[in-house]
């Protein structure tokens, strides 16, 4: 297992006893379509953790996978003066991942969660094990427990 996926899985087995079943694709799972074609489920399954940043804050959004943040409609959700998308180092000091393998918890640091209410919908959910190439599934109320995240429906 790749360092990142095996540090993933052991922060998350320490902060919340939440074991992940990590599946690792070596032809890689870097958008949410290579995600539902590599285990074999929909684009509405995969959850995609988009790393933004209000006004001067990180935030991450739990978006799935056929779904686009609507950052106009974001930022005015949030009362903030804009929503962008935030750069490669950005999303790492926050997260303390990549960009491509953010999972949707166990970040660095108390990043403030969105969630997409579709992805409630499902009764398994995959989403990124801390590198490009891993994933895990778990079940939305999983996610929720977890992740503790608001929902938002500023979507496209």
């Amino acid at each position: 297992m790749h360092d990142s996926a095996a540090r993933f899985a052991r922060r998350v087995g320490d902060e919340y006893g939440f074991e992940p079943e990590i599946e690792e694709f070596p032809e890689g799972t870097k958008t949410a379509a290579d995600a539902a074609d590599a285990v074999g489920c929909s684009v509405a399954q995969i959850v995609k953790s988009i790393v933004l940043v209000a006004d001067d804050e990180a935030i991450v959004v739990l978006t799935a996978g056929d779904n686009r943040v609507d950052t106009d409609a974001l930022a005015t959700e949030l009362g903030a003066d804009s929503v962008r998308t935030a750069n490669p180092d950005e999303v790492k000091e926050a997260t303390g991942w990549s960009i491509g393998g953010v999972p949707p918890f166990g970040h660095e640091s108390a990043v403030p969660t969105y969630l997409d209410e579709s992805l409630l919908a499902h009764d398994r959910i995959w989403a990124a094990a801390g590198t490009p190439d891993a994933v895990f599934a778990l079940a939305p109320e999983e996610l929720q427990a977890i992740a503790d995240p608001v929902t938002t429906s500023a979507f496209e």
